[in-house]
């Protein structure tokens, strides 16, 4: 009988979670990622009510990964090397506090983890504005519709897919190649 697989779990939000989903889908030791949405006041709130921005909820994913295969310092290093961590409430043409950037930390660890590689990166001289980046208690996290789970992966072809997610996986591909798993 074989051990069941060590999980922990993530949760960040960097934008349009169609995009971060395609991303953390292709690391080696992820094993599921959830689309969905957190941060807010609402239980169960709908895509619509989240867009609306008045729920106060972040698009978010909820990365499950085994912590014997790849770190959360490593998920922390995708999550801020994939998006625009210094614009606040938006990334690219996507605008609203749905968009903002965001870490739901699930326990002190990660808490402290988060705060460290913030600080460090903001002192680094990296983005030439502040980082604007949330850190947050992890309170609720609700799983978005069907339909934006694996959303790349069944519209590749859609205009949005090809003009803003393949180029970031284009580029994350050449800057993680050693972290991305085998086709």
């Amino acid at each position: 009988m074989t051990q069941p697989e060590k999980t922990e779990t993530a949760t960040f939000g960097s934008g349009c979670f169609w995009c971060s989903e395609a991303i953390f889908q292709l690391l080696k030791g992820v094993i599921k990622v959830e689309p969905g949405y957190s941060g807010g006041a609402r239980a169960n709130p709908t895509y619509e009510q989240v867009s609306s921005g008045a729920t106060g909820h972040a698009e978010v994913i909820q990365v499950s990964y085994n912590p014997d295969i790849i770190s959360f310092e490593e998920l922390l290093e995708v999550f801020w090397s994939t998006h625009d961590p210094t614009t606040l409430n938006r990334q690219g043409a996507d605008v609203g506090t749905q968009y903002r950037s965001v870490i739901f930390y699930h326990n002190e660890q990660q808490r402290q983890l988060a705060e460290t590689y913030k600080a460090r990166l903001d002192s680094s001289g990296a983005w030439t504005n502040p980082i604007v980046t949330e850190i947050s208690p992890f309170k609720a996290f609700y799983p978005a519709e069907s339909y934006h789970h694996d959303y790349y992966n069944r519209n590749s072809q859609a205009p949005y897919c090809t003009y803003v997610i393949v180029p970031k996986l284009d580029k994350f591909r050449k800057v993680f190649k050693d972290k991305v798993r085998k086709p």
